[in-house]
């Protein structure tokens, strides 16, 4: 049995290791993102701000205790991008403008119903207001963007409607609640703007890119990966998982879509950027990625294929692998630059012609007199990577489609690629298949 002190002393121990350990997390949390700790001064600058209602009496004498009101909206309005917090800006001060002016014109037209109907039309105008709002929140568009505004409708609307039948004064407790909330949310809006804006586009624009860059760093080592791999040996993952992040980013990518929506014009990105096109080629990314971890579960199948069977479509395989890096990284630049992607137009055709090479060699019966359980694990891998090279072509249309809707700009050296020779050089390592005898 485990006594009462040694129980106490462990959990000490615990708690004492816990806090030991918190510095380095706070530190490792900071230099993960920098903008984070930006982020938390800008919030307590703003709070601090709005705080001056209650400290200044001339202010304080205008708002009275309305001014905590701009401290609450600055506390749940206050995002980390910039579009986050202009649509809960906005969205908290249109529904709050509506909603104090249809609740002051309620409490008004059931006060000429007298003493004993006025209460009844009240329930009745709050019942119908949240049962109708309530109901717009499940249409998807609505819920997108509007969501919080519609909730504070009903909470705005609720709250003028029910207190206005005690209050006398409500036309000015209502002013004055507008009033500080508005404040409020422009006291927030602007220190987010002004003092080291976080703008969502940029972190969704780069995001797609380097989502794209991953899947090309993945298969830049995995052809070489698995053909060096010889019968019954297990593969030492040189090769970059970093592509499984990418399976995992669809929930980032259409927040931050919203958010992008509600920014203003900002560096490259114009007014009404198509934000919505970057989630069709995040999809396609998310596709390929897919196809992606099948091909990392490959290096991990122990029924590998003998080595001189894997030879065989080496060649066709190495140079598929090698031609689509190239387009994907192109078109990942493509993105980043925001420059057509035309350098990636004839890695794109060469991965085809890889594509086809490759398919005609598994067409030709190469593996006719091979075991059938022996040559499964190598064609599987095989016509992966023909979807891989699909994926990448649809990536590449989609792009070109988003070039268009944005207006990407060609650069001098994009315009000369396209006019010039393109030529190609792929250098192989030295391979265990060349003393393989292929007769």
């Amino acid at each position: 049995m485990v006594s009462s002190s040694d129980k106490k002393e462990g959990i000490m121990s615990r708690c004492l290791q816990r806090l030991s350990a918190f510095p380095g997390k706070i530190r490792k949390l900071g230099q993960d993102d920098p903008r984070r700790i930006t982020h938390s001064l800008k919030v307590g600058l703003a709070i601090t701000l709005v705080s001056l209602f209650y400290y200044l009496e001339p202010l304080y004498s205008a708002f009275g205790d309305s001014a905590v009101w701009a401290i609450l909206t600055v506390v749940v309005v206050f995002e980390f991008s910039v579009g986050a917090t202009l649509g809960k800006g906005l969205n908290r001060g249109l529904a709050t403008f509506m909603a104090g002016a249809l609740g002051f014109g309620a409490h008004r037209l059931a006060s000429l119903s007298g003493n004993k109907g006025e209460p009844i039309l009240l329930a009745l105008f709050v019942f119908l207001i949240a049962a109708a709002v309530t109901f717009l929140r499940f249409f998807p568009r609505m819920k997108a963007r509007y969501d919080y505004g519609l909730l504070i409708f009903i909470l705005t609307f609720c709250m003028i409607t029910v207190s206005g039948y005690r209050d006398e004064e409500l036309l000015e407790m209502a002013h004055q609640r507008i009033s500080t909330i508005l404040i409020g949310g422009f006291t927030a809006v602007a220190v987010c703007i002004f003092i080291f804006p976080v703008w969502a586009g940029d972190d969704l624009h780069n995001l797609v890119a380097n989502n794209i860059e991953k899947l090309a760093i993945f298969l830049e080592g995995f052809g070489p990966e698995y053909f060096k791999m010889r019968q019954g040996e297990e593969s030492p993952k040189k090769v970059s998982e970093g592509f499984k992040s990418v399976l995992n980013s669809k929930q980032s990518e259409e927040s931050m879509a919203n958010f992008a929506r509600w920014e203003p014009r900002h560096g490259k990105f114009r007014f009404r950027h198509p934000w919505k096109h970057y989630l069709k080629i995040a999809s396609l990314t998310r596709q390929c990625a897919y196809r992606i971890e099948a091909l990392n579960g490959c290096l991990n199948d122990k029924t590998q294929t003998p080595q001189e069977i894997r030879c065989k479509i080496e060649d066709a395989s190495i140079q598929l692998c090698s031609e689509s890096v190239n387009t994907l990284k192109e078109l990942a630049l493509a993105i980043r630059t925001m420059t057509p992607p035309t350098p990636a137009n004839q890695h794109l055709i060469n991965s085809k012609i890889a594509a086809k090479n490759l398919k005609s060699l598994l067409n030709t019966g190469l593996f006719k007199e091979t075991d059938l359980l022996e040559v499964i694990p190598v064609a599987t891998m095989a016509y992966l990577l023909l979807d891989v090279v699909s994926c990448t072509e649809k990536i590449a249309e989609s792009i070109q489609e988003l070039a268009s809707l944005a207006k990407f700009k060609s650069t001098k050296k994009n315009s000369g690629i396209s006019h010039a020779p393109h030529h190609v050089i792929t250098i192989h390592q030295e391979s265990p298949c060349l003393s393989v005898d292929r007769t």
